[in-house]
């Protein structure tokens, strides 16, 4: 599926990547997505074994809440050993699946 406003930057690969290193991680973190075509937003979720899978294609962007600094450093540093796009909001990373064509992305 095309989306023409946007851009991918994200495949399913590298969110299989980020589901199994989420997962792994030794800190409980809680997520949701906003889907590039409904734009649905999900509830909050901590599941990420069963909950974060499947078809990753419609993921506008994925939000990562953590509770501290420390836990904050600690799911940015898994991130960027992925090389996923993305920044920080507070206690929140966001990683981007689609970029608007007119923005530019950074790597965490």
């Amino acid at each position: 599926m095309r989306f023409y406003e946007y851009q991918s930057v994200m495949n399913n690969t590298k969110w299989a990547e980020i589901r199994n290193a989420m997962n792994d991680c030794s800190i409980n973190t809680i997520w949701r997505t906003k889907d590039v075509k409904t734009k649905y937003i999900s509830d909050w979720d901590g599941d990420w074994f069963y909950h974060f899978k499947g078809n990753y294609k419609n993921i506008e962007w994925l939000e990562i809440k953590v509770e501290n600094l420390e836990e904050k450093n600690q799911v940015i540093n898994t991130l960027r050993t992925i090389n996923v796009p993305g920044e920080t909001q507070g206690d929140v990373i966001k990683v981007y699946g689609y970029v608007q064509n007119s923005n530019s992305v950074d790597y965490l």
